[in-house]
């Protein structure tokens, strides 16, 4: 076992702190560890990060470019590795876990080139005697508080556009999976960045948070997590009108109507809902089959859903790893159960496995699921997916919006002129139409209502990162 440490100005540090276990999922070992930092290891690498600002902020577009470009490259060269590490750490099936190192190291490459489409502007004049302008200029210091379902993806989208603006930049990540953060490091070291550029620090999410929540240097946090955490975080941002950026939580609706090619709804529908053993914040939680094919969809899906191979994420076999801990697969339980307590139907799964002391849940189908259920409300994180029938479009409409959550949703027609005035109606920053893995790195990614703040990726992605300056010269 490797005892890692944190990146702080340039040195790894923390060798004297106490430490904290990371463990694997799939089997209940311990694959490494971290120091448990607080406070005064966030402060320092804060003043660190405020002080490498003052020369990384004066760097040119394409000076920052070259760096990005160059850990694109090592992450593309070390993605098996980094792959592993997210798998150890965390349960995912190797193949999700260099799919996503992947996608990461192209968010990178993405925002080395968008960082020199920066534009300012040059305002018409309302007097012969002056000349209006808008400047761009980054922000200042960035936090960045990563979750622990996606730590390389997740840490890219965010320290990509910040470091490309100008940026620099301190990371929390998550302590459920700070290992393959800890590696990106590794290679941000190996690219060259300056001193202080980037600084990451593990240990208490409370006392770091505090701490960043506190300290005046930091200009933006941008957080991907809970909404209940990202509540806690807006109000505390207020002290100072920090800036921030929240990927909060979501509750995503799918729709599958009369018209649709059910075979191609049923692929889509597994992609979404049992990536990552249901452990993403866009997963479908909830699906409304409309009555006409209801009955056809059901079986077919719960036929493909039962021939998901659970176990651990290493084998590349594997379609379902672990979930993360104890405690999802208390929720996971506790969902379905209450589900089924209420007249729900289990089609497939619906049981703990026991393999290897991991924490795995089988794929699981429910139907006749209605709005009563626990599962039907919250966010379940978990490789379960319930069914409702839906008798028309408006019913699926309605349903699909009684949520206090904005985040993803998706639909399965094949008719442009209904797909049109549903999606039309559906309040979610982000929609699946006949796909069920829409992200893409060239696309704005972000929520509505209490599913977050802001955009991440695409053009929009960089703009969180910088002010707007308006310059008026006054000339004779």
């Amino acid at each position: 076992m490797k005892h890692h440490l944190m990146y702080i100005n340039g040195e790894w540090l923390g060798g004297d702190l106490e430490k904290l276990d990371v463990i694997n999922p799939a089997n209940g070992q311990i694959v490494g560890s971290v120091p448990i930092g607080g406070e005064e290891e966030a402060n320092v690498a804060i003043d660190a990060a405020y002080d490498a600002f003052q020369t990384w902020s004066q760097t040119t577009a394409y000076e920052r470019a070259n760096y990005l470009k160059r850990l694109y490259e090592l992450m593309i060269e070390h993605r098996d590795d980094l792959a592993q590490t997210m798998t150890m750490e965390m349960g995912k099936p190797i193949n999700e876990s260099i799919g996503e190192v992947t996608s990461a190291a192209a968010f990178l490459e993405w925002f080395a080139e968008e960082g020199k489409r920066v534009y300012g502007e040059i305002l018409p004049t309302h007097t012969t005697s002056k000349r209006l302008q808008v400047w761009k200029k980054p922000v200042g210091v960035v936090a960045a508080i990563t979750p622990w379902n996606f730590p390389a993806a997740m840490l890219a989208r965010k320290m990509g556009p910040a470091l490309a603006a100008g940026c620099t930049i301190v990371i929390k990540p998550s302590s459920e999976s700070p290992l393959t953060a800890i590696k990106m490091i590794e290679l941000c070291e190996k690219a060259g960045f300056p001193k202080g550029v980037i600084n990451l620090v593990t240990g208490s999410s409370s006392k770091i948070g505090k701490a960043i929540m506190e300290n005046e240097k930091i200009r933006k946090v941008t957080f991907t997590g809970s909404t209940e955490v990202g509540k806690i975080l807006i109000e505390q941002s207020a002290h100072q009108v920090k800036r921030l950026s929240l990927e909060l939580g979501g509750h995503a609706p799918l729709i599958v109507l009369n018209d649709a090619n059910v075979d191609l709804a049923v692929k889509g529908t597994i992609a979404s809902a049992f990536r990552n053993a249901g452990q993403t914040c866009v997963c479908a939680n909830r699906i409304y089959v409309q009555s006409g094919i209801h009955d056809e969809f059901v079986e077919k899906f719960s036929e493909a859903v039962s021939q998901l191979k659970v176990g651990n994420g290493t084998d590349v076999n594997v379609d379902i790893g672990p979930l993360v801990n104890r405690a999802s697969l208390e929720k996971v339980s506790h969902h379905v159960e209450d589900a089924l307590s209420k007249g729900a139907s289990l089609m497939t799964g619906g049981k703990l496995i026991t393999k290897d002391g991991g924490t795995f849940y089988a794929p699981t189908v429910l139907s006749n699921a209605d709005p009563s259920m626990v599962i039907m409300k919250e966010e379940t994180f978990g490789p379960v997916a319930p069914i409702q029938k839906v008798e028309t479009i408006e019913e699926a409409i309605v349903l699909a919006n009684d949520t206090p959550y904005g985040l993803a949703a998706y639909v399965f027609t094949d008719s442009i002129a209904i797909g049109t005035r549903l999606i039309e109606q559906l309040n979610f920053g982000i929609v699946g139409w006949n796909d069920g893995t829409p992200s893409a790195v060239q696309a704005p990614f972000g929520g509505m209502k209490e599913s977050g703040v802001g955009r991440e990726g695409g053009r929009e992605g960089i703009e969180a990162f910088l002010e707007s300056q308006y310059v008026s010269i006054a000339i004779s």
